[in-house]
């Protein structure tokens, strides 16, 4: 096998074989599926924590802080940074080996960049394989922070087991908030910058769509209807929710100011109850079989492209019936169908 001793220095912990396996695996070189294959029987240990949110909203440091804590309880991190692509060189744009450069050299961090190279949806294709090879190489924590496109960053959710919004006072109106579909994807928010003015207002307004979310938890002095809408004590009762034990998962609404490190104790400690609760719930099984099930789609798409597109018989066939599709003969779901009819023995590997 040609990545035999690639393997036997990954397993050993050596880190140049870590970094040379996340290469393999980043680029798809040859053997990169087996070399994967090989690493999937010891997925599982890692915490995968996504960080999104616009830019600007400090990722980076958060990113960074929540670094340093973990360093200090003793557990290893692997930081995947996803950037936005060099139009000259195709790598990422952003360099956060600077930003993060006090815990770059620390030998229990490992920082990757990761170049979006035209995923819209926020991180790379490569970033489910990247934290795959982190998980097995026995790292504990694995930190994901997307490249901050706004709207196209959902991706995130299914890839982290917790998902960490951060926004900052200056990220506009809680109905930008909302259409972002950060509400949605959302495990824990923080509203970073705290010390701004309007924090603890976006804190209030993020907590009020939260209040009336469907199902959304209500204190048992609520109203009539089981939620009490004074303004004041809907956003108190998201926070009071957010803090009990709950069968429903409640995202707290925490204030941090990263520049100075504040309010990230409370960070960590809120992502470790959401780890709990996924435990518990049965929820963190669910999230990674869909995890896994999504793994598989992606593959048969990338493999069902390549061996459909990189035939040449398949493409010259295609060209030929162009001309039906611009008199109307056909349709393009015909020449699909008929497509795909001819091809059973490409996809299924059996052509030679």
């Amino acid at each position: 096998m040609a990545h035999d001793a690639l393997l036997a220095d990954f397993r050993a912990g050596r880190k140049a074989a870590l970094a040379r396996a996340i290469s393999v695996v980043e680029n798809h070189r040859a053997g990169f599926d087996v070399l994967l294959g090989a690493m999937h029987p010891a997925l599982g240990r890692a915490r995968r924590i996504g960080l999104t949110g616009p830019p600007g909203a400090g990722k980076s440091t958060i990113t960074t802080c929540l670094t340093r804590h973990y360093r200090r309880q003793g557990l290893t991190v692997g930081i995947v940074c996803v950037d936005p692509t060099s139009p000259f060189t195709g790598g990422a744009l952003l360099g956060d080996r600077i930003r993060m450069e006090d815990v770059a050299l620390d030998p229990g961090v490992y920082i990757r960049s990761l170049a979006t190279r035209g995923s819209l949806g926020g991180l790379s294709t490569a970033t489910r394989e990247v934290c795959d090879v982190l998980d097995a190489f026995g790292t504990d924590r694995v930190l994901i922070e997307t490249v901050g496109v706004g709207q196209s960053e959902l991706d995130v959710a299914r890839t982290a087991d917790s998902s960490l919004v951060i926004l900052v006072p200056e990220s506009g109106d809680s109905i930008q908030t909302l259409k972002a579909g950060l509400m949605e994807i959302a495990d824990v928010f923080a509203v970073n910058k705290a010390d701004r003015p309007g924090a603890d207002r976006l804190r209030t307004e993020i907590e009020l769509m939260l209040g009336m979310r469907p199902g959304a938890a209500a204190a048992p002095s609520a109203g009539h209807h089981g939620v009490d809408l004074s303004r004041n004590n809907l956003a108190r009762q998201v926070r009071e929710a957010a803090q009990r034990d709950e069968a429903r998962w409640t995202p707290p609404v925490l204030r941090t100011i990263g520049t100075e490190e504040q309010g990230i104790t409370e960070l960590a400690e809120a992502l470790d109850r959401h780890f709990e609760y996924l435990e518990t719930s049965g929820q963190l099984r669910a999230r990674r079989r869909t995890r896994l099930r999504e793994r598989v789609v992606d593959v048969v798409e990338e493999k069902t492209r390549q061996r459909l597109w990189a035939d040449v018989g398949t493409t010259a066939w295609l060209e030929a019936r162009l001309p039906q599709l611009e008199t109307g003969a056909a349709t393009p779901f015909e020449i699909a169908d008929a497509l795909l009819a001819r091809s059973a023995d490409l996809l299924s590997g059996r052509s030679t």
